[in-house]
């Protein structure tokens, strides 16, 4: 029987939230044969029944907001081989869940939004967020910092690191200053970015830095795409100024 394989005893099992059930449930539906990964087909199973028998629609009703659930963060999607819908498979990303048991870890993946990061770090960075590589997420969110400066400053590539950003924001004559801020706020942007790139991007350039923290990770690579944004205003800024 899957539910008393993969499924905590029942008087747990009406404790549990949607997102707690849902790697028994995940569990349940890799090794389910394909009649049961229905949602309609899969909770009036009989199983349920000698499963829980005390409350078995309990258990049923609990199962299908699991099922839901899975289906909302795409862990199981409609599988189009069926001549209807209704019937689905498990997908990579719920087989990944399933296999490492670890809901805390995909959780923590929300703590960072791809849909509000510039499309670089979108592509780049998010993926080694969502995988916990938040060392390599943040250097590399801060290593897109470093080029985007680079090539909006019309710089060389011999230029790198804090002495790259000190030059393209040299209050007095940087390429990407912004000649209509007061000489404090210029002094203040280049420190901004020197400070940004050798604390957070130049150690991860040569040691572990070891973060292990998701919010302090996700906090800096919203850091870098602020930074992103002011590279693009700043840049814009002097285009309008020549």
């Amino acid at each position: 029987m899957l539910l008393e394989q993969y499924f905590p005893p029942p008087d747990i099992v009406t404790s549990l939230q949607p997102e707690e059930l849902s790697i028994p449930l995940l569990r349940c539906l890799l090794h389910a044969p394909d009649s049961e990964l229905n949602l309609g087909n899969f909770v009036r199973s009989e199983e349920f029944d000698r499963y829980a028998p005390k409350e078995p629609d309990v258990v049923r009703k609990l199962t299908a907001e699991a099922w839901v659930w899975l289906e909302t963060h795409l862990m199981i999607a409609p599988d189009f081989r069926q001549g209807s819908w209704g019937w689905f498979f498990v997908t990579e990303r719920g087989k990944a869940l399933a296999a490492s048991g670890d809901l805390q870890k995909y959780e923590r993946s929300n703590e960072l939004s791809s849909a509000s990061l510039d499309p670089s770090l979108a592509s780049k960075v998010y993926p080694l967020f969502v995988r916990g590589d938040y060392d390599t997420s943040v250097f590399q969110a801060f290593k897109e910092v470093e080029v985007r400066v680079r090539i909006a400053s019309g710089l060389s590539d011999e230029d790198y690191g804090v002495p790259l950003v000190r030059k393209a924001f040299n209050p007095e004559n940087g390429p990407l200053t912004d000649n209509t801020q007061i000489q404090s706020e210029r002094e203040a942007t280049a420190n901004l970015f020197a400070g940004s790139i050798g604390l957070f991007k130049n150690p991860a350039s040569h040691r572990d830095v070891d973060l292990t923290d998701p919010q302090e990770c996700a906090d800096l690579v919203y850091l870098a795409n602020q930074l992103l944004r002011m590279v693009e205003r700043h840049a814009t800024a002097r285009k309008a100024g020549s």
